[in-house]
């Protein structure tokens, strides 16, 4: 949830599957990236980017990453996932007047200048988040991270029900697919099964502080990655369960600058 701005718009039509060792950098695009389980990654969304981390995908900010930035990274042959939050209002950025008061909720704990949305409210909110998709398609991006997905476990100020989130999962990962891109599922653990097959990989964060792993062994089993970090976890106690879940793993720092060490 780090501070980002948005602007620009694109957009492109999705065709047949491409697979993580599809095209090569450059060439046009076969539809919508699928990565496959196992494969490396590096997630930075706060300072200088470093693009010298020998991964296989970067999970960069929609903003702050520029579109050279992401060129560059494709072109030494990563693949590249665009955070982008959809699921709360942030007073910082700069589509934020776009956000009706009617859809803003309570405030994220931690998380200042940040509001749940009403996803109910799919006639306001899918133009909004089709505009952000969109920045991250023009800037070459091949598959976004949706963040806060998970309203309705929170105190958000609205009676959003489970079903309320499982719409509101699936209309976005259906927007990023007739976008031409990738999607994966941002926490939200105890839909996971639910939602998988509207999913391309999973990004997880602390499922083995909260001994929730094993949940996601629904994206392992249908050949699809979870990429997964710890905060507070040493690597020595999580890393031999993730390793054999199969999942990619490594310990970061809450900020989510470059640092990172993997299993």
């Amino acid at each position: 949830m780090p501070p980002s701005g948005f602007g620009g718009l694109g957009s492109a039509s999705p065709s047949p599957s491409a697979s993580v060792s599809g095209s090569p950098p450059g060439a046009a695009p076969a539809g919508w990236w699928k990565p496959a389980v196992g494969v490396t990654w590096q997630w930075q969304l706060t300072g200088t980017l470093d693009p010298s981390v020998a991964v296989d995908v970067y999970d960069v900010d929609a903003v702050t990453t520029s579109a050279a930035d992401v060129a560059r990274l494709k072109a030494a042959g990563r693949r590249v996932i665009c955070y982008v939050n959809v699921g709360a209002h942030e007073d910082f950025r700069a589509d934020a007047g776009n956000f009706p008061e009617s859809v803003r909720g309570r405030g994220l704990e931690g998380w200042p200048g940040e509001k749940w949305l009403d996803i109910r409210r799919w006639d306001t909110l899918a133009p909004l988040l089709e505009a952000r998709f969109k920045v991250c398609k023009d800037k070459g991006f091949d598959a976004v991270e949706p963040d806060n997905v998970d309203g309705y476990a929170n105190n958000s100020g609205f009676p959003l029900t489970a079903a309320d989130q499982l719409t509101f999962n699936r209309r976005v990962a259906d927007l990023a697919h007739r976008l031409g891109l990738g999607v994966g599922l941002k926490n939200d653990v105890e839909q996971a099964q639910a939602l998988e097959p509207a999913f391309d990989f999973a990004v997880n964060e602390e499922c083995a502080h909260y001994d929730e792993c094993d949940t996601l062994k629904v994206f392992i089993a249908a050949g699809k990655p979870v990429f997964h970090v710890e905060y507070d976890v040493d690597t020595a106690k999580f890393c031999p369960k993730t390793t054999a879940l199969r999942f990619s793993s490594m310990k970061k720092k809450q900020d989510l600058d470059a640092w990172r060490q993997v299993c």
